[in-house]
């Protein structure tokens, strides 16, 4: 379906630390160069028509302001919106209020890289889980839309589904966990804490024990 590696190596991970009105959170940035004109990437990314295409169908009001629901998965408020350069929304899922903040950056031509930050309080899921839980989400969102760039075509989320059960999609979500874990201890936490952390998140990601996933 994509090459695991390459995909891989194409994504830039960062951890860093922001203060927000509800105090002090944590960030997780990836962000990736894809082969797309940017208002194409922002089209791909906020047309209700066309999200489905590659991530998951979405209803609400897409302006700002306005709330949205992905099918299955978060819902929120649109806080901000300047197309075609970025927009920000709350994050709300399981009870649980985050933020996300979606950059489009011009490149060379016909380039632009994606870059999304999202913004969580330092809790007690991200002691026990760290970066990874919300990093290797978007690592595996991020395929669907190299592949709907790349070809344009509609992802059969049958086919994605088949594949994150395959030893390949396992060693996607095992590299992606790796990439945060070093992530992880590049902004400061102890290698012990990081590796354990991304074991679990690993095996949530992957069904398999804590022992396996850490390697």
């Amino acid at each position: 379906m994509i090459d695991v590696t390459q995909q891989i190596n194409d994504v830039r991970r960062e951890i860093g630390t922001r203060v927000i009105e509800a105090g002090e959170a944590r960030t997780v940035t990836i962000s990736q160069t894809y082969d797309a004109a940017v208002d194409d990437l922002w089209d791909a990314c906020t047309n209700p028509e066309r999200l489905p295409r590659w991530f998951l169908p979405v209803s609400g009001d897409l302006r700002l302001n306005g709330t949205y629901q992905l099918e299955g998965n978060a819902g929120g408020t649109i806080e901000q919106c300047d197309p075609p350069h970025s927009f920000a929304a709350t994050w709300e899922y399981g009870g649980a209020v985050s933020w996300i903040e979606v950059r489009f950056v011009p490149e060379s031509a016909g380039r632009t890289r994606l870059e999304l930050e999202h913004i969580a309080m330092e809790d007690e899921h991200w002691a026990e889980f760290g970066p990874g839980a919300a990093g290797i989400g978007w690592d595996l969102a991020f395929i669907g839309l190299a592949l709907h760039v790349d070809t344009g075509d509609v992802v059969d989320h049958a086919a994605v589904e088949a594949w994150g059960a395959s030893d390949d999609g396992r060693q996607f979500v095992l590299m992606s966990s790796e990439r945060w874990r070093e992530a992880d201890v590049a902004a400061g936490t102890d290698e012990g804490t990081a590796r354990q952390r991304a074991g679990r998140t690993a095996a949530f990601f992957t069904g398999a024990s804590v022992d396996e996933s850490s390697g």
